[in-house]
């Protein structure tokens, strides 16, 4: 029987099966009732208590979204519902069977529903607040709309997957979608995203590219594969011209060593990749297992002090204007070779006891030599996998949005991306140096992760694993921060780790006294830090903002900014706005005629604090850090501009270029 019952009437009903649900889906639902109204009845029965009252056995998704309307006042507490009243024997399958029963929309019909609404006269960003979207969501469907309609017949047919449809449209080139689809349907069974987008941004590839060394051109050539070569240019300027066949053949070759690699050291799973790095979509459905490097003996460590050493005597050799071309070439050569001894010193693969390694995973992938890398970092499946991780807020087809946010305020996306490293690994030796801290703040991620709902299963929702880095290549091993978070690791106790069991090794680990298991804790939440700017874009974090402020972070004491990991690294114009700011327009109009080299020099010895000027324009001087490295709104003493008329730092002169680099220290010696 149909009727309306007063909202205030319904109650949820313990027999409804739906235990789960998803934030984002709900906040949808709500948009679109409160955008069109409830479009479809609540299934209920007569409740016993409260008295009058009737148990939601499907829709409480519905209820909910129209109490939280009412709670708002943007509906009546006795707002009329049109609900279909049921008998109770038969109320623990109707909520089954309408919640099983129910079919997602495709992902092509949301295209041209997008579409048709944009065509009546919205626009994106009314869309999405109409259905409780991100606007990056419904962008994301209107550039699948414009899909060649080949591919989106396929789309639409279930024939390719929507992050398939997605990789096509990282360009709106259609005759190019064509051409690639193409090339990839041609029998080499599944292809994978990031092969596609690599085809959709490249019509043919060098002979040094990666996939191209891997493959090998005599492979290569007896499959069929065309080669393109210019007979005035070098013999690595030949362009391979059939590139899907380079990814079939790669990917062949990459299963068949992936499989071999798996079985050989007994792990549950090794995942090839044709990237240089482990790509988002590549980790869905997977959890990082924290896996420990082995420590360097007193023996590796001495091998890389000699090559250090050995480094350094032949940097002094290439910049040395003497060096002949050959020998140059020789010493570039020679380095070379010692980095990479050093890096397979240094990154030693870590050590997975035997009863772990059933259950954990890596990926293989391929360096830019073209030689297959099994990754360090390795990773557990997770039951049902991750739906978190196909957020469409990090559509991969928005590439040009990426590019625009990477380039903030003059900064290049590379010195961003480090300058967000230096300024987290700031913040993390002030996380773990303050243990009380550092658990309110892993307290808080515990319980807000459980607020937002997830999949994963597994005994424990906070994972203290350290995320990856934005630039896998940079170091920074004489920073303060680095080295203060270095001594405290090496501080930690770690007798508890002596234990051959799990339990053993907790039971040890809770008899230790109580700052050194607080020392752990700190360390643990402050590894878990990513790399964040106080800049808009993709490195912008809030949160840390907040949490710099409130641990009184000074940068300034940590960090200084010297010409190699600032000032060479900005446009002129970046550097003479810090003048100004420290010290009004005549200080930097100082240095307006300066040369690049000469002002970043200058500014390495004025930021420092090297430099005679009144007391005021020092203290803004030495207290100056960049935007992107303060915390929130942290304010930098600004001397007032008379004062800095008195600064007496002159651009260097090409003599005084030319001088000793010593010298400064010989001057104050005497």
């Amino acid at each position: 029987m149909i009727k309306t019952i007063p909202l205030n009437k319904l109650v949820a009903s313990p027999r409804n099966v739906r235990r789960s649900s998803d934030p984002q889906a709900d906040a949808e639902l709500r948009a679109d009732i409160e955008a069109r109204g409830l479009l479809q009845n609540l299934v209920v029965t007569s409740a016993a208590k409260p008295r009058g009252c009737f148990a939601v056995e499907a829709g409480e998704r519905r209820r909910r979204a129209l109490q939280s309307l009412a709670d708002e006042g943007k509906l009546a507490a006795d707002h009329e519902v049109c609900c279909l009243v049921i008998d109770k024997g038969s109320a623990q399958e109707a909520s089954l069977a309408e919640n099983f029963q129910r079919l997602a929309m495709n992902p092509a019909d949301e295209c041209l529903a997008f579409s048709a609404l944009v065509e009546q006269g919205s626009d994106a960003e009314a869309v999405a607040r109409r259905f409780g979207l991100t606007v990056r969501f419904v962008e994301g469907r209107l550039r699948l709309a414009n899909l060649a309609p080949a591919i989106f017949e396929a789309l639409g047919a279930g024939e390719i997957s929507l992050d398939v449809a997605k990789a096509y449209a990282a360009t709106p080139d259609q005759e190019r979608q064509i051409y690639v689809f193409e090339q990839m349907g041609r029998g080499y069974g599944y292809v994978h995203p990031d092969s596609i987008r690599r085809m959709m941004t490249q019509a043919t590839i060098a002979a040094t590219d990666r996939r191209a060394r891997f493959v090998g051109e005599e492979a290569y050539v007896a499959a069929g594969g065309r080669i393109e070569r210019d007979l005035f240019s070098e013999e690595d300027a030949a362009r391979w011209l059939d590139v899907a066949l380079v990814e079939r053949l790669a990917c062949e070759k990459m299963d068949a060593l992936a499989a071999a690699t798996s079985a050989e050291q007994g792990l549950a799973f090794v995942r090839p990749t044709l990237d240089g790095h482990i790509g988002y979509f590549a980790t869905e459905g997977l959890r990082r297992v924290p896996v420990e490097a082995p420590p360097l003996t007193d023996e590796e460590s001495a091998r890389v002090d000699e090559f250090e050493e050995e480094i350094g005597g032949l940097v002094d050799l290439l910049e040395d204007e003497a060096t002949d071309d050959a020998a140059r070439a020789e010493a570039e050569t020679k380095v070379r070779e010692l980095d990479q001894a050093i890096d397979a010193i240094v990154n030693k693969p870590p050590v997975i006891p035997d009863e772990l390694k059933a259950t954990v995973g890596a990926f293989l992938l391929l360096d830019d030599q073209g030689r297959p890398k099994l990754d360090t970092s390795f990773y557990t499946e997770v039951a049902g996998g991750d739906d978190s991780a196909a957020d469409d807020d990090d559509d991969p087809s928005s590439g040009e949005d990426n590019v625009q946010t990477a380039r903030s305020g003059g900064l290049s996306r590379r010195l961003v991306d480090e300058l967000a490293m230096q300024r987290r690994d700031i913040l993390a030796v002030h996380v773990a140096a303050d243990p009380a801290f550092a658990l309110d703040v892993a307290i808080f991620l515990m319980v807000d992760r459980n607020v937002h709902y997830s999949s994963d299963k597994c005994g424990s929702s906070l994972v203290a694993s350290p995320p990856s880095n934005p630039v896998l290549d940079f170091k920074t091993p004489g920073a303060s921060a680095t080295i203060v978070a270095s001594e405290a690791t090496e501080a930690l106790d770690r007798s508890w780790t002596e234990g051959s069991s799990r339990a053993e090794r907790f039971d040890a680990f809770r008899a230790l006294p109580e700052e050194a298991r607080a020392a752990w804790l700190g360390h643990a939440v402050a590894r878990t830090l990513e790399a964040s700017a106080n800049l808009t874009g993709e490195r912008a974090c809030a949160f840390h903002d907040h949490l710099g402020e409130l641990l009184g972070i000074d940068v300034a004491r940590w960090w200084r900014p010297t010409g190699t990991n600032y000032f060479d690294r900005v446009p002129k114009s970046v550097t003479l706005a810090a003048l100004a700011e420290v010290g009004g327009p005549a200080l930097a109009e100082r240095y307006a005629r300066a040369k690049k080299a000469e002002l970043a020099q200058a500014c390495e010895r004025i930021f420092s604090g090297d430099f005679i000027a009144e007391l005021e324009v020092k203290e803004a001087a030495v207290a100056w850090v960049p935007q992107a490295m303060r915390f929130g709104n942290q304010e930098v003493p600004v001397a007032p501009e008379d004062d800095a008329r008195e600064a007496e730092v002159a651009p260097p002169t090409a003599a005084e270029d030319e001088r000793d680099p010593h010298a400064d220290e010989i001057e104050e010696a005497a």
